[in-house]
């Protein structure tokens, strides 16, 4: 199995109308999601686009979601902007350092923290257009021109971070060690290719 290390840069949670989430210290990790969050649940309706149709009621496989210091600063390298973006102002719960593209973890990846917490990758994290349109209005290029409605969409298509559930419960501090299991397709279960 292979594995990387990192570090948590910030925690969030919340539940803001413009789906920020506020920078705390720690969070504390429960079997349904982070305390305090818009996303904890177990369930959660479906929207538009989604895998089912919307307004279904299925099991919430995004309980948490993560960025990296480093997806975001090429994002916003790619938007021209000069303010960088933060996990705070897109709504993620964990900010990582170290993580090379995080966004590209398969599904089953482990993250596991020093206090014994530990968060399953589900999937990739796509950009979506109220995100997209909330970053146009806090940000402006660094030429003085507005940031086009679009922009966040397309700079963060494939590196918007990932999303997941909780596998175990414990807290997770800002400045806490991460190490990563990435999911790998055991021996076993491999098809022959005879």
């Amino acid at each position: 199995m292979k594995t990387l290390s990192g570090r948590v840069v910030s925690v969030h949670s919340g539940s803001n109308d413009d789906l920020s989430k506020e920078e705390h210290s720690s969070i504390q990790v429960e079997l349904d999601g982070i305390a305090g969050d818009r996303h904890r649940s177990y369930v959660r309706k479906t929207w538009a686009g989604d895998k089912q149709p919307e307004g279904t009621t299925r099991r919430n496989e995004r309980q948490w979601s993560a960025v990296s210091i480093e997806e975001l600063d090429d994002i916003a390298k790619d938007m021209n902007i000069a303010e960088p973006l933060t996990a705070t102002s897109l709504g993620a719960n964990l900010c990582l350092q170290g993580i090379q593209e995080l966004s590209r973890l398969p599904k089953g990846t482990v993250l596991k923290f020093p206090s014994g917490a530990e968060l399953i990758v589900e999937e990739y994290n796509p950009p979506c257009k109220d995100m997209s349109e909330i970053q146009a209005a806090k940000h402006t290029q660094n030429s003085g021109d507005k940031v086009s409605l679009t922009s966040f969409s397309v700079a963060s298509k494939l590196s918007r971070g990932v999303v997941g559930v909780v596998e175990a419960t414990g807290v997770i501090n800002a400045g806490d060690n991460v190490t990563v299991e990435i999911y790998e397709t055991p021996p076993w279960l491999k098809r022959s290719a005879d």
